[in-house]
């Protein structure tokens, strides 16, 4: 099954929810169907890009997105700040807190990323192998020197079951139809590096799942031409 396929049913009841005007208010008055607690089973990992009527995955900016992480920098200016919603949350100085590859390679956040492939390869049965995107201190940071960004991700969890690599991804709110294309792509490049990095002490490892979980999984109205395409209506 592809990951389009998984992700159909989704989509098909965020389109009930707008039809039945079942929608919640967001602070700014906008319309939103929102699908609570949602959990999507089986993602494909090694799918990163996917491709509906009406929307597909934007490559380049996630290129553009995946080199800024990757540079661990929490300022903008030179990776993206040509790009509206970053404008829009970042601090008079560019910075933001969202820098997700400051999340999980940084000194400073603790070196996720590492902590987790050790514990793996310490323990193959390990529950804790954990990497922390968000943190208590959310609450001052996200609205620090005129800067609104509270981040979306809380953290994902890897296990080895059966032999094979899984994910579980927490966020507490993702867009389907914008953030979460560029959320999975990138959840989707950390997988297949930590797989790749696991092979060199257990070279039969296979792959396995990326389980997505989402307190709010989303769409706004000014979405909803988009999302009748999406499921062909």
């Amino acid at each position: 099954m592809t990951n389009e396929e998984i992700l159909m049913p989704y989509f098909k009841k965020l389109y009930n929810k707008f039809i039945n005007n079942d929608f919640k208010i967001d602070k700014t008055g906008v319309k939103t169907a929102d699908i609570r607690n949602c959990h999507i089973e089986g993602l494909n990992p090694l799918q990163p890009f996917l491709k509906f009527n009406g929307r597909e995955t934007p490559k380049a900016y996630v290129e553009k997105e995946s080199k800024w992480y990757n540079s661990c920098s929490l300022n903008i200016k030179g990776y993206v700040d040509d790009i509206k919603i970053w404008q829009q949350v970042c601090d008079k100085d560019g910075f933001v807190n969202s820098n997700y590859g400051w999340c999980i390679y940084s000194k400073e956040n603790y070196k996720q990323y590492n902590h987790v492939l050790e514990e793996l390869k310490n323990n193959k049965a390990s529950r804790r192998a954990t990497m922390i995107y968000n943190r208590p201190s959310m609450w001052v940071d996200y609205n620090q020197d005129g800067m609104n960004e509270f981040m979306c991700t809380y953290a994902v969890q890897y296990d080895i079951s059966d032999n094979k690599l899984n994910a579980i991804v927490f966020m507490r709110s993702n867009d389907a139809i914008y953030g979460w294309y560029n959320d999975f792509a990138w959840q989707c490049e950390v997988y297949q590096k930590l797989y790749n990095d696991l092979l060199k002490y257990y070279p039969n490892l296979k792959i396995g799942v990326i389980d997505w979980n989402a307190a709010s999984f989303h769409i706004y109205e000014r979405h909803f031409d988009m999302l009748k395409k999406i499921i062909g209506v």
